[in-house]
């Protein structure tokens, strides 16, 4: 559950002042169908059950005649193309943006690669830092069809280099075919494997001529059980898919429990020359078995259980002798353990780095010269430390600027080689060499650098804000310093709180835009994310979750006493699972937000697990098969709270009618029940892509597009004077 976007007909429609024509030129209002059911003891009717059937062509219709309406509304506000226009300038400014970097052990570079006349990012490799780029791959050339435009999505080459698997989908959609290419000859495989799920990367062996992955039962995202049962299998460059050997799954290996919506997945690991098998869901937690490399050529692999949910590791690395584990047991702002692998000991693992009781830690990397990691203060400041070698103190590490996100990788622990992404709210991203010997770093930017003058007056405010159970909750502000209180600025609240994920600090000049027009853009740090530790994610998750909209309502009341602006200048936004946090702000507190915008958003949590993506969430939400779980569902399904006679904020409701992830019925609902629902003026704008999925994968068009129809919305609707509909 992730980010999306939506599709623009180039069409303009004028709009009459005339409210009676306005009214006229509306699409109806979706028929009502009662269904009534009861969940331990509590009736819950829902009016518009009939939309979950998306094949339905009165859901059809309703649905397009819905978009096309939003899309003439959203099209003919002044100033949104002005701000398209922008984000095009600003693209312009860098030569080239470099993206899904991986650096194996040869020294050699992958990566995609997007200059201003690029829709999306071609694959480019090169030898060294400083060697000459060559370009592999254009997913323009990859079909005939012009009217599908092809991202690559996946970048895995093999342990030497010599070839690489790319995942590519047309429009965004998810629905991904892996390709293999010839790393010096450029010779592309004929071989295609379909029904791929992005999620899971392809994990070469010791050969560099067959790998491991995981395909789904169906490419499409409307079957209940394209999820379910899902395979790794083995193949071998240059063989048919067809004869691929299934290696892990429910089928293939009763003896584990796989549940049908779980997904197994296995990795060849070069280090310490074992297979992994995980089974996967969205818990943290992971569940992980392994097993000799050599087993993979027997009949049956004897898998050994290595870590259980219940041990809390949420990651882990390897060298060739030690097994080092990222966890929050008993340290809920996580530490890092060692056991060995020829007898691994988790109850006794050595404690390599320890908790730190005031700051989570984020971020690690093992290189031949020790263990780098950083340390977050409240999810909008990290600091760098290095552990040499061999030794028990760890040293702070002085940064090249203060960032308020440190992005570590290396090659691993054979290797010296490490580097240090730094970004922050007002700083662009740069890439830097550290160097242990030194210690010193060396600037090795491989995207191009830009200025932007625009935002040279910016400020940063970092607040703490007391919640509704007087926790405080982080908020990062950011606005132009000729800015003053005086309760008449937009706001834009952009949040999430979900999965235990972290809004960190990071650039973004489209984003930025907002205080380019006037706005404060406003990010609260809501439970349910990571910012704060293993602590504050549970504490806004399945019957915990109210805490997650009501700490984003306590920083919305916190402006407005502080007369940062008013209820009037309000927008909330998010997407996904942050449709959660938006829809139930909205639905819990009208009267305290002008404009709210749900992308993607998971709407309708009481019937999630009727969905192909439903099932394998329910480790966040909860599930209705469980009587406590049940109610917390009910409590956070901002559709079952709409109210009839109610005064809602005008609302800006996306979906994607390809998306796999959340599926474009909950959306569809939630928009037709506000609407009959709603005794406000405001519009209820409803918008459907029919060509993308979730928003991942996105070409840049799409993506200026998204951002101009939401900020376009937004300060329409909080009544900046250049977005009036005239």
């Amino acid at each position: 559950m992730k980010t999306k976007t939506f599709i623009v007909f180039l069409s303009f429609f004028l709009l009459v002042q005339c409210s009676t024509n306005e009214k006229r030129l509306k699409p109806p209002l979706a028929p009502v169908k009662p269904v009534t059911d009861e969940y331990f003891g509590v009736k819950i009717t829902d009016p518009y059950r009939y939309m979950e059937n998306l094949q339905d062509t009165t859901v059809r219709q309703w649905m397009k005649q819905q978009s096309d309406y939003s899309r003439k509304i959203l099209n003919s506000i002044p100033g949104r193309q002005r701000m398209i226009n922008m984000m095009v300038d600003f693209d312009k400014r860098k030569s080239s943006t470099i993206s899904s970097l991986r650096i194996i052990d040869n020294d050699r570079y992958f990566y995609l690669k997007m200059t201003p006349a690029d829709e999306t990012g071609k694959l480019y490799y090169r030898d060294g830092f400083e060697g000459k780029e060559i370009l592999m791959f254009d997913p323009k050339t990859y079909s005939q069809d012009t009217t599908k435009k092809y991202v690559i999505s996946s970048v895995n080459p093999s342990i030497d280099g010599s070839k690489v698997a790319i995942d590519i989908a047309p429009n965004g959609s998810e629905s991904a075919v892996l390709l293999t290419i010839e790393t010096e000859t450029l010779y592309l495989y004929p071989e295609k494997i379909d029904r791929r799920f992005g999620g899971f990367p392809v994990s070469w062996l010791a050969d560099n001529n067959s790998f491991l992955y995981n395909r789904l039962q169906s490419d499409d995202v409307h079957d209940a059980n394209r999820e379910k049962d899902s395979k790794t299998y083995l193949h071998i460059v240059g063989k048919d898919p067809s004869t691929d050997m299934e290696v892990f799954s429910r089928s293939n290996n009763p003896e584990l429990g796989i549940k049908p919506e779980e997904l197994p997945f296995v990795f060849y690991d070069k280090d310490s020359k074992f297979l992994f098998g995980q089974i996967v869901t969205v818990d943290n937690r992971i569940n992980l078995y392994y097993a000799p490399s050599s087993d993979l050529g027997k009949q049956k692999i004897a898998w050994l259980h290595l870590i259980k949910p219940e041990d809390e590791v949420y990651d882990f690395f390897t060298t060739d002798k030690d097994f080092y584990l990222y966890t929050p047991k008993n340290a809920p702002n996580f530490k890092i353990l060692k056991t060995s692998f020829e007898k691994p000991d988790l109850k006794n693992a050595e404690v390599i780095v320890s908790e730190d009781p005031e700051r989570k830690m984020t971020n690690y990397s093992i290189t031949s010269e020790g263990l780098l990691y950083t340390l977050s203060d409240n999810g909008i400041k990290e600091t760098l430390f290095f552990l040499p070698k061999a030794e028990k103190t760890a040293k702070e590490i002085e940064l090249p600027f203060v960032a308020g996100t440190v992005r570590l990788s290396s090659k691993g622990y054979k290797f010296a080689d490490c580097w240090a992404g730094l970004t922050g709210w007002t700083s662009d991203y740069q890439r830097f060499r550290y160097i242990p010997q030194k210690n010193e770093f060396k600037l090795e930017n491989l995207s191009s650098v830009a200025e932007y003058p625009e935002y040279k007056d910016l400020t940063v405010e970092e607040l703490m804000i007391p919640s509704h159970d007087g926790v405080k909750v982080p908020l990062s502000l950011i606005y132009n310093k000729s800015i003053k209180k005086t309760g008449n600025n937009p706001v834009l609240f952009y949040g999430y709180g979900a999965y235990g994920m972290s809004i960190t600090p990071g650039f973004s000049s489209d984003l930025l835009l907002w205080t380019h027009e006037g706005g404060i853009l406003a990010i609260p740090h809501v439970r349910g994310g990571g910012e704060l530790g293993e602590k504050w994610y549970r504490d806004g998750y399945k019957t915990t979750k109210p805490n997650t909209w009501k700490d984003l309502i306590a920083c919305a009341e916190y402006l407005v006493k502080e007369q940062y602006t008013s209820p009037q200048k309000i927008a909330i936004n998010s997407a996904s699972a942050g449709g959660i946090l938006v829809g139930r702000a909205m639905t819990e507190r009208p009267d305290l937000f002008a404009v709210s915008i749900p992308q993607v958003g998971c709407l309708n949590t009481v019937r999630a697990e009727e969905s192909p993506n439903g099932p394998v969430n329910t480790p966040e939400f909860g599930t209705v098969k469980d009587s406590v779980e049940c109610m917390a569902l009910i409590e956070m399904d901002s559709y079952i709270h709409v109210e009839d006679g109610e005064k809602y904020p005008s609302t800006l409701i996306t979906a994607g009618m390809n998306d796999p992830r959340v599926i474009a019925w909950q959306p569809a609902k939630f928009a037709a029940r506000l609407q009959a629902a709603n005794k406000s003026d405001k519009p209820i704008l409803f918008l459907v892509d029919y060509e993308a999925g979730h928003g991942i994968g996105n070409t840049k068009t799409k993506i200026f597009e998204e951002f101009a129809d939401v900020f376009s919305f937004a300060l329409w609707q909080t009544g900046h004077p250049d977005y009036q509909i005239k």
